[in-house]
């Protein structure tokens, strides 16, 4: 069994070996620790046994989407849990983000436990940092965030919810 930073490095790996950076020039390593610094924010919200499984998830999100992993290689490495929820965040197939973050891609993410926490740490960190750098995609965020959190189920019940409350104060702040 490999180590959880064994893990990571595998992850790590995978994104470095398709050339695959985070907004043109930085390595993609920088999106992946965002996402987990978000995770850390939050994690007090997720059962402590499910801990290492969820930061994997986070590190992971984007593996199947991204590089030229499988879920098959995603569980053998990361684990069945952390499989099905970096499937469940991996986008259809689209010509455009409407048609790759359609129904059934928010359906497969409400119905996996965590998935959601996942796909809300990964929407904070590209916030934050669109934010940050001034990217026209802060405003485009700002703008689907209703039918976003509306997608995902998000409502006063829920798991996700403070982390909703915390990304409707950063749109506040701009």
């Amino acid at each position: 069994m490999k180590t959880m930073k064994e893990k990571i490095d595998w992850i790590i790996d995978q994104h470095k070996n398709t050339n695959h950076m985070y907004d043109v020039y930085l390595p993609y390593e920088f999106h992946l620790r965002m996402v987990v610094g978000v995770y850390e924010q939050f994690r007090n919200l997720v059962e402590e046994v499910k801990r290492d499984e969820i930061k994997l998830s986070c590190f992971g999100h984007d593996l199947i989407e991204d590089t030229r992993v499988t879920y098959n290689d995603v569980k053998e490495i990361l684990g069945y849990d952390v499989a099905e929820i970096v499937y469940a965040l991996t986008n259809e197939k689209g010509k455009n983000r409407k048609e790759r973050a359609n129904d059934k891609y928010y359906e497969g993410i409400r119905k996996i436990k965590y998935a959601c926490f996942v796909k809300m740490c990964d929407r904070i960190a590209n916030v934050q940092y669109s934010k940050m750098s001034g990217s026209r995609m802060f405003e485009m965020y700002k703008k689907e965030n209703d039918r976003f959190i509306e997608k995902l189920g998000i409502n006063q019940y829920h798991l996700c919810y403070p982390m909703k409350q915390y990304l409707d104060k950063v749109f506040e702040e701009n």
